[in-house]
């Protein structure tokens, strides 16, 4: 399985293998939600982003893995990211996290809840957690800092290609989150860094960067 960055809801997915940790995507849904399987390569544990949709999908792809589920970890309280998790829950025991600000929205109480500068660990990885408020109040990004590559950064709603996640709704902010995506992820990580986005299309940091004040003058 080679990794394109993109798939599609009728796929088996894409991934990409790094020396501590390999990466799976899938795409559940007409909505086209991203789901990220992580896996420690040194002792099988997984780490689900995202239980968005077709819990089935998702029990295979963790069930094809290294190793037992551990931890699902979702990116926001928005509907469409959380269909699967008490199902995905239910078959595997995983321990359910959050971002704070989002935790009244979920389907099932969280068992951790996760601001800026916090850490979820799983085998011998550790991800850090990145709050980007805005999208959501509580929406989060997980960055991995691979020490033989590129971060990785798993964006959620927050930040895709050609612009943050929308706003356009009550209780949502572009002030907010085009400040923290600019001071928490572009000030913070250099242009190689890899972003998987919570639909879509994967893109990096320095194709973004550029149109950064763009977006500030468009508003969205």
């Amino acid at each position: 399985m080679t990794y394109d960055g993109h798939t599609t809801p009728s796929a088996r997915g894409t991934e990409i293998v790094l020396e501590v940790l390999s990466i799976r995507k899938i795409s559940v849904s007409a909505m086209d939600n991203n789901a990220y399987l992580l896996r420690c390569r040194s002792t099988g544990a997984q780490l689900l982003i995202d239980a968005a949709d077709e819990a089935p999908r998702l029990l295979e792809m963790v069930a094809e893995g290294s190793g037992p589920l551990e931890t699902v970890v979702t990116t926001h309280q928005h509907w469409d990211h959380h269909r699967a998790l008490a199902e995905v829950v239910r078959a595997t025991g995983a321990t359910t996290v959050c971002g704070a600000d989002d935790a009244a929205g979920m389907p099932l109480p969280p068992d951790r809840t996760v601001g800026q500068g916090d850490q979820v660990r799983f085998g011998e990885v550790v991800l850090d957690v990145i709050h980007l408020r805005g999208h959501t109040p509580g929406s989060i990004a997980l960055a991995y800092g691979d020490p033989h590559g590129h971060t990785h950064l798993f964006t959620g709603d927050s930040l895709f290609p050609g612009g943050v996640g929308n706003t356009k709704n009550p209780g949502q902010s572009f002030d907010s989150l085009i400040e923290d995506v600019t001071t928490r992820v572009f000030d913070v990580y250099d242009d190689d860094t890899h972003v998987h986005p919570g639909h879509g299309a994967d893109t990096t940091l320095g194709a973004e960067r550029p149109h950064l004040q763009e977006w500030r003058e468009r508003g969205w």
